[in-house]
């Protein structure tokens, strides 16, 4: 088969959307304290790791063809992807993969601190199988909410271009659930160390996720005109939330700060996602006005709760997801100048599509997390113990510091990352009386970051 300038196009989307993870994982690491960053960067790309293979294996496959129910596909049908080959499906396998990698990761944010490693390494496949793959059969591969479904053919088809549900909705309410399981980090809502550590890693990691959020939108594109209204869509959304969150920042607050707008930007982002090809760029502007003011009070409303959602990803991910998907029903544009949403004269087709939908999506995201949360916290255990939590999850789990100091980040630890602290502690006493002042405060520094 001939390369053609759209099949090049989806594989520079899938790279776009692929670097996501990595960005994320910056971006969380930023928003951790400096002796969990690493930790956070390994949930993500171990998360590449792991649903890279499944989706090899059975992910992709259970995401088309016959499926059962209308639930999932045949896991065997296409196991391995052997059949794919030398078929221009095998290029879409790829670009899928990648948006169900980034999806599961997403989730990790909302328990960064205090969870296992290996506790995340079981979730990952677990949930990918059971919650991610349906979802996306469902909403894409042929299923209930895809053209022609059970779901479309009773209530109107549902719009959702680039995983509003599938991977925003389904993400965050699938974070609630683990952080109420997990349960929350020691001194939480108290505690000033729980602020981000590295702001520029946050600035850097929501920069590159908004680049690659141009292939994540538009890599479905069929035409140039859709691809070029899902463009300047994925430009204005977050524009506008970004400063939207800002204005309500400063407001509450007193202050815009460079965290608002990275995570205005997010928010944005997140918004424009199931409607980036349905909608026009002044709706964008509107939506995301509105996201980025929403999701900014949403993210305190943990606080007023108490559940430790460490890294915004319920207020973000659910909240922006929740706005985004049931906007349609309001801003969709008509095709062929039938339907649309409320103020195109559409009626309430399309809301109630779009709501059904969420309620789907957020049923078997919550249930589904619920069991396979609750399985591996009662077996392994999904949380580190006490002690590990205050020495930070870097150490514990990996055995690694983010920063050095004066090669003493590592003095606790032998060649095999046991813990050596009570000698350390007591050699770092030792030298303190005869250390100068500056190399004193580093040695403080080490022991608290």
């Amino acid at each position: 088969m001939e390369l053609t300038a759209g099949n090049v196009w989806i594989m520079f989307s899938a790279a776009l959307v692929l670097l996501m993870t990595p960005a994320l994982g910056l971006f969380y690491g930023g928003m951790t304290r400096a002796k969990a960053s690493l930790n956070m960067i390994m949930m993500s790309f171990v998360s590449a790791g792991i649903v890279g293979v499944v989706w090899v294996l059975w992910g992709y496959s259970m995401t088309t063809g016959k499926g059962f129910l209308g639930i999932f596909g045949d896991p065997f049908a296409n196991f391995g992807l052997a059949r794919l080959m030398g078929s221009p499906d095998l290029l879409k396998a790829g670009f899928s993969a990648t948006f169900a990698i980034i999806t599961v990761a997403l989730i990790s944010g909302a328990i960064a601190d205090r969870a296992k490693f290996t506790a995340w390494a079981l979730f990952v496949p677990v949930w990918i199988t059971v919650v991610y793959c349906p979802l996306a059969f469902m909403v894409w591969g042929g299923g209930l909410m895809s053209v022609g479904g059970a779901v479309s053919s009773v209530f109107g088809q549902v719009i959702d271009f680039a995983g509003g549900t599938v991977v925003e909705i389904s993400s965050g309410t699938a974070a609630l659930v683990l952080v109420l399981i997990v349960g929350n980090r020691h001194g939480f809502g108290k505690d000033p160390a729980h602020r981000p550590h590295n702001i520029p890693f946050i600035m850097l990691g929501a920069g590159i996720l908004w680049f690659g959020w141009f292939g994540f939108n538009a890599g479905a594109a069929t035409t140039v005109e859709q691809a070029g209204l899902i463009w300047v869509n994925t430009l204005a959304a977050p524009a506008a939330a970004m400063l939207s969150w800002l204005v309500v920042e400063k407001i509450r607050h007193g202050h815009p700060t460079s965290l608002g707008a990275a995570s205005g930007v997010v928010a944005g982002l997140v918004a424009i996602t199931p409607s980036c090809a349905n909608v026009s760029p002044l709706a964008a502007v509107g939506l995301g006005l509105v996201a980025g003011a929403a999701c900014c009070v949403f993210v305190d409303l943990k606080y007023k709760f108490g559940f430790d959602d460490s890294l915004d990803v319920v207020g973000v991910h659910l909240g922006g997801g929740l706005i985004g998907t049931l906007a349609l029903g309001f801003i969709a544009l008509p095709v062929d100048g039938q339907g649309g949403g409320l103020f195109y004269g559409g009626g309430l087709h399309q809301l109630i599509a779009q709501t059904v939908a969420v309620l789907i999506t957020v049923t078997l995201s919550g249930l589904a997390t619920a069991v396979i949360g609750l399985a591996i916290h009662k077996t392994i255990g999904f949380r580190v113990s006490h002690e590990a939590e205050v020495a930070g999850v870097d150490r514990s789990e990996h055995a690694e510091t983010a920063y050095e100091f004066d090669g003493l980040a590592h003095s606790r630890f032998n060649p095999f990352g046991h813990h050596v602290q009570a000698h350390a502690v007591q050699a770092h006493a030792a030298g303190d009386a005869a250390a100068p002042h500056g190399q004193q405060e580093r040695v403080k520094e080490d022991s608290l970051a």
